[in-house]
């Protein structure tokens, strides 16, 4: 089943049912009127949305309308809860010896991750704004999961059953941010504006095949003004899923329906292979070649598409695709 928000002027816009192919929509405000009420009551919505998938991609609801991308907000346009880790350590490995740095063993044993901000996600085709070009704006392609209510103390081997949707994301950076907010020792905040998600959210039998219950083992493209920047497979190479985040951040709370848990950015081994899925590591790799970076971070115009197809090479979540946008900073 995918599901969508399209933006109809209210905070948290409007539940769409889309087909399979993305070609069509229906909203289903008798079932839910947005996907956060869907959540809330899973259980009985779940079953009632997929009768209405069903139906729509036989072509039985003759109301159905044209889904537009750029109609669409994040699945979610606001969480109770975002949670992104770090579960691709190869991504970590490669930053810190650029500067020389190890990576201390308990982060092989212990998930790094990091709560950001919920209340104002953007959409997969909204503008990404930028104040100022020297922010150093990147890219970070990922997957991400969101659950029902997850119980306090949830094991790895039980965490897989409360993953409802899965999505893709552009978590956003702004590199040149972080080092000072990281030397205050109090994590960062104003260095992680607000994140993308793709158009659509799929339930895990979507993915067939490539989903193991705690992980999509698909590659994870993603382009910079057209042109590729990496396919690493989301599958490949992860130290952590999605079931040993989930136990992770349940340790010491629960989490309620809506929840949002991230992979951080995905990378692989291979990546002379398969590139990178954002700038930072691109530009590590570029170092450790050649002495210095020689790409750039993102700025004003620049375009950014990230998206998943499936074995057929047919597009499973939509594309997040957004164009950089100069905007005043008291103006967001």
């Amino acid at each position: 089943m995918k599901l969508a928000t399209f933006k109809n002027g209210t905070r948290d816009g409007a539940l769409v049912v889309v087909s399979k192919d993305l070609s069509q929509a229906i909203a289903v405000p008798e079932i839910a009127a947005t996907l956060q009420d869907a959540l809330d009551d899973w259980w009985d919505a779940e079953p009632k949305l997929k009768a209405v998938y069903k139906r729509l991609n036989a072509g039985d609801i003759a109301d159905a309308v044209p889904f537009s991308p750029q109609a669409a907000a994040s699945p979610l346009p606001r969480a109770y809860h975002w949670v992104d880790g770090s579960a691709y350590l190869v991504h970590v490995e490669l930053v810190r010896k650029a500067r020389g740095a190890e990576v201390p063993t308990s982060f092989y044993s212990d998930p790094l991750v990091y709560q950001g901000g919920s209340d104002d996600f953007l959409g997969p085709t909204d503008p990404i704004p930028l104040p100022a070009e020297d922010m150093g704006l990147d890219l970070e392609a990922e997957v991400a999961v969101i659950t029902n209510d997850v119980p306090l103390g949830t094991s790895a081997d039980d965490a897989g059953k409360y993953i409802k949707l899965v999505m893709l994301v552009n978590d956003v950076t702004l590199r040149n941010l972080i080092p000072n907010e990281l030397a205050k020792g109090f994590g960062f905040y104003v260095g992680k504006p607000s994140t993308a998600f793709s158009p659509v959210a799929v339930t895990p039998d979507e993915l067939g095949d490539a989903w193991d219950g705690g992980k999509v083992s698909l590659p994870l493209l993603s382009f910079v003004n057209g042109q590729p920047l990496g396919r690493p497979n989301a599958g490949e190479d992860l130290t952590f899923d999605f079931r040993q985040l989930i136990a992770h951040v349940t340790k010491t709370r629960r989490l309620g329906a809506g929840a949002i848990i991230g992979s951080g950015t995905v990378a692989n081994r291979g990546f002379a292979d398969v590139g990178s899925s954002c700038l930072a590591e691109k530009r590590t790799i570029e170092t450790l070649r050649d002495g210095k970076p020689t790409t750039p971070f993102l700025t004003y115009g620049d375009t950014v598409r990230i998206e998943m197809r499936d074995a057929k090479g047919v597009s499973i979540f939509g594309a997040i695709d957004q164009k950089v946008a100069r905007i005043n900073a008291e103006a967001i």
